[in-house]
C-alpha cells in the first residue's frame, strides 16, 4: 500500500513539474519539493535535491525541443549561466544551514506568489521587440540577474526557474518562447550543479522516489515542450518564405494574433495546474 501511494504522489508530482518544464520553463521543483515534502514526510533539504536532480533531463530534452524551433538564446544563456552556476552552490550551502520548517514553507509560499504573477499578467513581448536592446546591455543585465537567480536556485530549487523566467520575460524583455527555452537551457547546468550539491552535503536520496520522479517528470517534459512549439504553427499553413513577406495583421515571422492567444491559453492551464497543486495542500 506504501508503495503505490508513493508511485502516486511521484507520478503526479512528476506530471505537474514535467508540464511547468516544458510549458513554461519553470523548475521541476515548483511541484515535487511541496508534494514529497507534504505527502511523504521527506526531509525538505533532500526533496529540494530530488527535485533538482528530476530537472536536469526534462530540462535537457526540453531544451533540445526548443533549440530545434529556434527558440533559444544560447549566447546569452551561456554568459548568464556561469553566474547561476557559482550562486547555486552558495544557495545550496546556505540552505542547509536553514531549519526544515522554514526552508519547506519558504518553497510552497515562493511557488504560489509568483504562480500567480504569471497567471494574471501574461507575456505579451514578441521577437521583433527584443532585437532593440544593446547585446552589451543585456550581457551586463544577464550576470546580475543570474547572481540573484542562482542563488535562489540552490536555496529552495523551486524559485530558481520561476524567477529566471521571470526575469527574462520582465527584466531582459525576452518573447515568451523564447524565454522559456533559454530558461530550461540554463536550469539543465543549474539543477545539475545544485542536485550534486544537495547530495554531497546532505547524503544519498531515497532511490526508489528518485528514480521515479526522474522518469515521469521526463515523460511529461517531453510532451509538453512538442506541444508548446507546435502550438504557434499549427494555425498558419502558408510556407515561411511567404509568411515573412507578411501580409496585413501578421506580426514577426508570420506570427498571428489568433497563434499569440492560443500560445499564452496553452501556458496559462500549465501555470493553473501548478498553482493549483499547492492550493489544495
Amino acid at each position: 500500500m506504501h508503495l503505490l501511494f508513493t508511485v502516486l504522489v511521484t507520478f503526479f508530482a512528476g506530471m505537474g513539474a514535467g508540464l511547468g518544464t516544458g510549458f513554461a520553463g519553470m523548475s521541476a521543483a515548483a511541484v515535487i519539493s511541496p508534494m514529497l515534502i507534504t505527502f511523504l514526510h521527506m526531509d525538505p533539504y533532500m526533496a529540494v535535491g530530488i527535485a533538482l536532480s528530476s530537472d536536469v533531463l526534462a530540462s535537457a530534452v526540453s531544451a533540445y525541443t526548443y533549440h530545434k524551433n529556434k527558440n533559444l538564446d544560447i549566447k546569452n544563456g551561456l554568459i548568464m549561466m556561469a553566474s547561476v552556476l557559482a550562486f547555486t552552490v552558495v544557495g545550496s550551502w546556505v540552505a542547509s544551514k536553514m531549519p526544515s520548517a522554514t526552508m519547506g514553507g519558504f518553497s510552497v509560499f515562493m511557488t504560489f506568489l509568483l504562480g500567480v504573477k504569471f497567471i494574471l499578467r501574461p507575456v505579451m513581448t514578441t521577437k521583433e521587440a527584443m532585437q532593440g536592446v544593446s547585446a552589451q546591455k543585456r550581457a551586463v543585465q544577464s550576470v546580475v540577474c543570474g547572481v540573484l537567480i542562482g542563488f535562489i536556485c540552490g536555496f529552495i530549487g523551486a524559485g530558481g526557474g520561476m524567477m529566471m523566467l521571470l526575469i527574462l520575460t520582465s527584466v531582459l524583455g525576452y518573447e515568451l518562447k523564447t524565454a522559456v527555452g533559454t530558461s530550461v537551457f540554463i536550469m539543465t547546468f543549474t539543477a545539475l550543479t545544485g542536485a550534486v550539491s544537495h547530495f554531497m552535503i546532505g547524503g544519498t536520496p531515497d532511490w526508489l522516489v528518485w528514480g521515479l520522479c526522474v522518469v515521469f517528470t521526463l515523460l511529461w517534459a517531453r510532451i509538453a515542450a512538442v506541444f508548446a512549439n507546435k502550438q504557434g504553427h499549427s494555425q498558419d499553413p502558408e510556407p515561411r518564405h511567404r509568411r515573412r513577406a507578411g501580409g496585413a495583421g501578421r506580426g514577426h515571422h508570420g506570427l498571428q494574433p489568433s497563434d499569440l492567444k492560443n500560445d499564452l491559453n496553452a501556458r496559462r492551464a500549465a501555470l493553473r495546474i501548478i498553482s493549483g497543486s499547492i492550493i489544495l495542500k
